[in-house]
């Protein structure tokens, strides 16, 4: 792997610190590049678990054993203190089975809250009405949202990382939640711009809005954005009385529709199909195909690359890094559907369930399965999750669009020999490649 570097290191933490500015090529302290990198990759997937645990505590879960390495992890980043890089690899692998430990806790949370996940279709576009997007990651003010809009003519919309909320059965009783708007992320200033409704924005995921739809964006929970009212203690009706304020939206065809809520018991109810299928030689892969979504021209690839799958292939994803082709119709096989949506970003933790049984079923180690992972990465969560993956020591995965920008050749080196850890390519090479 090659990569291009545009400082060795950057270190402003402490008053020694290089020019008064920072230490760019070795810190004054000693700390070497490598060092300030592995350092900088440990918050970022620090970032990450404290996400996912946000919102496990805010449905009533809690886990003594990922606070305290939380603190440990923060404290080893402190000035003059960590020095190590062989052991800020394990703290960073040490954060990845903190972060399984943490998404599992979160799916916990959801399951026990709002019930397993069903396969759900949810239809993409408006329908008749006064509307509220809900965007970010927060099932809990969704849930609190559609208890006080009940009964009073709103519908409730989803965006983006939403939408696997439509196959919670304790989210979905509500008929007021009637679809999605919007795909990714980073289509939000277009999407809230097109519709006049009432938008909330409830976790991470939100962007700095236009002028021209600032006055009915609300933020709950972490998020907060300048000029934007924000709510507290899930009191929305300042959301509530913004939406009926606000022309109603229209009706639209609502030709496309997304199915999400493949949860681990839907999967794995298939076993002794997909058992058969891949003894026949009819299913001859899985894939599994996301995670964060981003902007960037070379994220193009994983819609090519699943566009030219084989048939023999089924497809898994996950994040918001589904949007690039969760519209497309891949059929099924026997049964089977090619195209399996298992939530949110934090639900890697389904696919690893799903992973784990399929090496039971089949009677092999987790790297001798016929799984493939790809993923795309755009912030700090995707960073915990990889290392989560590293943890159960998997090898073989490509990673894209870009190589992370923490990582420099001496950390790419230690990935590539240990893990296998490949860029994404040509999609058309790298399905050959993973075919065999």
């Amino acid at each position: 792997m090659e990569k291009k570097e545009a400082l060795d290191m950057f270190c402003y933490q402490c008053s020694q610190t290089a020019r008064e500015t920072g230490c760019t090529v070795v810190g004054v302290c000693g700390k070497q590049p490598t060092v300030a990198r592995l350092q900088d990759n440990l918050l970022f997937a620090i970032k990450g678990i404290s996400a996912y645990l946000y919102h496990a505590r805010e449905l009533g879960y809690t886990d003594d054993e990922v606070d305290a390495f939380l603190e440990k992890g923060f404290f080893s980043t402190l000035t003059n203190v960590n020095f190590d890089a062989a052991d800020l690899v394990e703290l960073a692998l040490e954060a990845g089975q903190m972060n399984i430990k943490t998404m599992q806790l979160l799916k916990k949370a959801h399951n026990e809250t709002y019930g397993e996940p069903v396969p759900t279709e949810v239809p993409v576009g408006s329908v008749k009405g006064p509307g509220i997007i809900v965007t970010g990651h927060s099932l809990k003010n969704l849930e609190e949202l559609l208890k006080q809009t009940e009964g009073k003519g709103i519908n409730i919309y989803t965006h983006s990382e939403m939408l696997p909320a439509h196959g919670y059965p304790g989210l979905k009783k509500y008929k007021h939640l009637v679809g999605q708007l919007g795909g990714p992320w980073f289509d939000q200033k277009q999407t809230f711009s097109k519709y006049p409704a009432a938008i909330l924005g409830t976790s991470n995921c939100v962007l700095l809005p236009r002028d021209e739809y600032k006055e009915r964006m609300f933020t709950s929970g972490v998020a907060q954005l300048p000029g934007v009212q924000h709510i507290d203690d899930n009191d929305f009706t300042p959301v509530i009385e913004k939406a009926l304020e606000l022309p109603e939206l229209e009706d639209e065809p609502r030709d496309t529709v997304l199915t999400t809520g493949f949860g681990a018991s839907t999967v794995l109810s298939l076993a002794p199909k997909i058992k058969e299928l891949v003894e026949a030689g009819k299913i001859k892969q899985f894939i599994l195909v996301g995670g964060c979504d981003s902007p960037k021209p070379q994220a193009k690839y994983y819609t090519e690359f699943v566009e030219k799958l084989p048939k023999e292939v089924v497809v898994l994803t996950l994040a918001c890094g589904k949007y690039r082709f969760n519209d497309m119709d891949l059929g099924d096989i026997e049964g089977v559907p090619r195209l399996i949506d298992l939530g949110q970003c934090n639900d890697a933790i389904v696919a690893v369930d799903i992973a784990v049984a399929l090496t039971e079923l089949f009677g092999v180690e987790l790297n001798e399965l016929p799984l493939t992972i790809v993923l795309s990465w755009m912030e700090q969560k995707a960073a915990a999750i990889l290392w989560s993956l590293l943890a159960l020591d998997i090898k073989g995965m490509y990673i894209g669009p870009i190589l992370p920008g923490w990582a420099n050749e001496d950390i790419i080196n230690v990935l590539v020999e240990n893990y296998d850890l490949k860029p994404i390519g040509d999609p058309e090479e790298d399905i050959k490649a993973i075919m065999g």
